[in-house]
């Protein structure tokens, strides 16, 4: 070649083409579109980018790169502060990007996933029990995070309140008498009082922490019987 330095780094590309998905749509994210972005011929961009999978691939790692820590910021020492640390990181990243939950395919990954993944080992570091614990908290943490976010975005903006011609189906529904839990709630709470406490509760602020607390706390009860397990293996 001729030794010229190529006019854009692969970090530019990310960042133009995550604008892009944040503020006209993850579906408008085309090379084409991403090449008008950064002023250069939709030939060049495959200069850097060869594929729409690669195009993912660095976009995805982009994302998870603002879970991770800066450099020099250390991990709670304990997993319980390190796994709500990451939880409340992931969350707030998939909120400024949600589109992230519409790439079907895992990409293959990126240097940020993988310092993601080497920070997340030494979060659960000081879990007891087995690399299957650890590996098990991870897993329902990001399960978790990601199926948290996913009924977010499905309810979110809802009034809570169905248009009339649904609500009046599912009165009729409830007359038949198949639905007897439903039907008692309805019965104490009116069919618009269900409604509205079904969109209170799915728009509670602290629900996600509620519910973090409570997967937290299950882990501890198991480390605490592999304590006790331990202790009386040594006896």
């Amino acid at each position: 070649g001729t030794g010229r330095k190529p006019r854009l780094s692969r970090e530019e590309i990310a960042v133009a083409a995550m604008r892009i998905a944040d503020t006209e749509g993850f579906e408008s994210l085309s090379m084409r579109r991403l090449a008008a972005e950064l002023d250069v011929g939709t030939m060049s961009i495959y200069h850097y980018v060869r594929t729409k999978d690669e195009l993912l691939a660095l976009l995805t790692d982009e994302v998870v790169g603002e879970i991770n820590l800066a450099p020099g910021d250390t991990m709670p020492h304990a997993w319980q502060d390190a796994v709500r640390l990451i939880a409340h990181r992931s969350l707030a990243s998939l909120r400024r990007h949600p589109w992230v939950l519409d790439i079907q395919d895992d990409p293959p990954f990126g240097p940020n996933s993988v310092r993601h993944f080497d920070q997340s080992l030494a979060a659960v570091a000081a879990l007891p029990g087995t690399m299957t614990d650890r590996l098990d908290l991870l897993h329902a943490i990001d399960e978790f995070v990601f199926g948290f976010m996913l009924m977010e975005r499905t309810h979110y903006g809802d009034s809570g309140m169905p248009p009339p011609p649904l609500m009046d189906y599912l009165a009729s529904l409830l007359e038949s008498g198949d639905y007897p839990a439903l039907s008692e709630l309805v019965g104490r709470s009116g069919l618009r009082g269900t409604f509205d406490l079904l969109a209170d509760h799915a728009r509670d602020p602290e629900r996600f922490d509620r519910q973090l607390e409570r997967l937290i706390a299950g882990f501890e009860a198991d480390a605490g019987r592999h304590r006790r397990d331990d202790e009386r293996r040594k006896r």
